[in-house]
C-alpha cells in the first residue's frame, strides 16, 4: 500500500506532455506511453519538447492557460481572417495559367448548370480588360424608374430618319386630308378604267429588267402614297414567329416584310413590350408562342396594316421563301428605348457569414474598381455590394444582405441600347 501511494505521488509531481488546450480533467483520460513507461520502469529520463507543458502541482489554477491561450488564439485568427483568405487567394491564382483558369471557369459553369437556360450569361474575356470591352454599358439602379435619355449618343443612321412630334394627331391629319381628296370634284382626274403610260425615271438596268420579266408572269401593281409615306423612320411591329416555322429567328437577321401592299427587306431588332416603363429588354432570338416587338428602319406607313414576314431558305439548290412570321404594325417611334442586359457571373470561393470573395467575374483588380458602384446579386435572392478587390487576379469581395451560400452564383447586370440595324438594301428586287 506504501508503494502505490509512492507512486501516486510520483505521477502527480511528473510533467506530463499535453496537447494545448487539454484540461486537468480531459488530461486524466489520455493514455501516454510514459506513464506505461513509468509503471514499469518508474525511473525514465523526462524530454524537452516543444508543444506545451503543464505543471498541475506548481500552477495554482490548473489547465486556465491552456483555455486563455486558445480563446486568444481564435481572436486573433477572427481578426486576420481577411488577411489568411487574401493570401491564400493570391497563392491559389498565381500558380494558374490562364488555360487552367479557362477550364476551371468551364468546369465550374457545367456544375451550376441550371433546369432552365439563362440567355443573358456573357463570359468575361481573359486577353480583354472588362471596362474596355464593356464600356458602352452601364449598370441602372431599377430598370423601371431609372432615367434614360432617348437622344443620347444616337447613330448616324438616326440623321437619316423622320420622326413625329405627335404621331397619333399626324395620322389623324393625314387621313382626313386624303378622304376629304377623294370626296372632292374629280375634275384633272383621271377617271376609272382608263389606261395610262407610266414613266419612272432612274431605274437600274439590272431591276427594270427583272420587273419585266416578272410582269410577263404576274401583274405588276402601282399605288399612291399618302403624306410623309415616302419618308424612312423606326418602325415598330407586333409579331409572333409562325407556327409551322422550327428555325431559330435571331436579331438583325434579314428578312422580307410584306407590310400592306408594299414589300421591303428589313433587318428586324427583337424586344419585349413593356407596359410599365419607357425601357424595353431586347430578345436575341423571336421565341416562339408569344409576341414580341420587332423594330426596323423601314418607310413610313400608317396603322392599322398587317405583316407577312418571310425567310428566304435554300432548298435543293434552289432559292425559296417560306412564311416565318406574322403581325401587325404597332406605332412609329424612334425615341422608343431597347435595352440589351448582360449578366457578368462569379462564383464563392470562400464564404464567411455575409462576406464572401467571389472569383472569375473579372480578371484583373483595375476592372473591380472600375465596376464597384454596381449593386450585385445572387441566383438564391441575396443582393450586395463589391467591397474590395483581393489578389492580382480579379477575386473581390463582396457584401451581401443575408447569409450566401457557397453553391450559389453571384451576378451584376449590365445595360445598353440597341438599335435596329440599316438595311444593306430595302428592296428583294435590288437583289440579282
Amino acid at each position: 500500500m506504501a508503494k502505490a501511494e509512492e507512486n501516486q505521488k510520483r505521477k502527480k509531481m511528473k510533467k506530463k506532455k499535453l496537447p494545448r488546450g487539454i484540461s486537468e480533467y480531459q488530461a486524466a483520460w489520455i493514455i501516454d506511453d510514459s506513464d506505461e513507461d513509468d509503471c514499469e520502469d518508474g525511473d525514465d529520463a523526462e524530454g524537452e519538447d516543444d508543444s506545451m507543458v503543464l505543471d498541475e502541482e506548481n500552477d495554482p489554477h490548473p489547465g486556465q492557460d491552456s483555455y486563455f491561450d486558445e480563446d486568444q488564439d481564435s481572436l486573433n485568427l477572427r481578426d486576420s481572417d481577411t488577411e489568411t483568405i487574401a493570401d491564400s487567394i493570391m497563392a491559389d491564382g498565381e500558380s494558374m495559367t490562364r488555360e487552367q483558369i479557362e477550364d476551371e471557369i468551364r468546369k465550374i459553369k457545367a456544375s451550376h448548370a441550371e433546369d432552365e437556360e439563362f440567355p443573358d450569361e456573357v463570359d468575361t474575356p481573359l486577353y480583354i480588360v472588362a471596362r474596355k470591352c464593356f464600356a458602352k454599358y452601364r449598370g441602372l439602379k431599377s430598370f423601371r424608374t431609372s432615367s434614360w435619355d432617348p437622344k443620347e449618343s444616337l447613330p448616324p443612321e438616326y440623321a437619316k430618319i423622320f420622326e413625329f412630334d405627335n404621331f397619333a394627331r399626324t395620322q389623324k391629319h393625314v387621313l382626313a386630308k386624303a378622304l376629304e381628296l377623294d370626296q372632292s370634284s374629280t375634275d384633272g382626274c383621271l377617271p376609272p378604267g382608263s389606261y395610262v403610260t407610266l414613266h419612272i425615271k432612274e431605274v437600274p438596268v439590272n431591276i427594270a429588267s427583272k420587273l419585266s420579266s416578272r410582269a410577263k408572269a404576274m401583274p405588276v401593281i402601282a399605288c399612291g402614297l399618302l403624306q410623309h409615306e415616302s419618308k424612312m423612320s423606326v418602325l415598330h411591329f407586333s409579331i409572333k414567329k409562325h407556327d409551322t416555322y422550327e428555325d431559330p429567328i435571331r436579331s438583325k437577321e434579314e428578312l422580307i416584310f410584306h407590310v400592306g401592299f408594299r414589300e421591303f427587306v428589313a433587318r428586324p431588332l427583337f424586344s419585349l413590350d413593356n407596359l410599365n416603363s419607357d425601357k424595353h429588354k431586347m430578345e436575341r432570338f423571336l421565341h416562339a408562342g408569344h409576341f414580341s416587338v420587332a423594330s426596323i428602319f423601314a418607310p413610313i406607313s400608317f396603322p392599322p396594316l398587317p405583316l407577312i414576314a418571310l425567310k428566304s431558305k435554300e432548298e435543293e439548290g434552289a432559292s425559296c421563301l417560306v412564311l416565318a412570321a406574322v403581325g401587325s404594325l404597332k406605332s412609329i417611334d424612334p425615341g422608343r428605348i431597347i435595352l440589351k442586359k448582360i449578366i457578368l457571373t462569379g462564383y464563392p470561393q470562400r464564404v464567411s457569414k455575409l462576406n464572401a470573395v467571389v472569383r472569375y467575374m473579372f480578371h484583373n483588380p483595375e476592372d473591380v474598381r472600375w465596376f464597384k458602384p454596381l449593386e450585385v446579386w445572387t441566383k438564391g435572392g441575396r443582393r450586395g455590394r463589391v467591397k474590395e478587390p483581393v489578389g492580382t487576379h480579379g477575386a473581390m469581395k463582396c457584401v451581401f444582405n443575408g447569409i450566401l451560400q457557397q453553391s450559389d452564383t453571384v451576378c451584376m447586370t449590365l445595360y445598353k441600347r440597341s438599335y435596329p440595324k440599316w438595311p444593306e438594301r430595302k428592296f428583294p428586287l435590288s437583289e440579282c
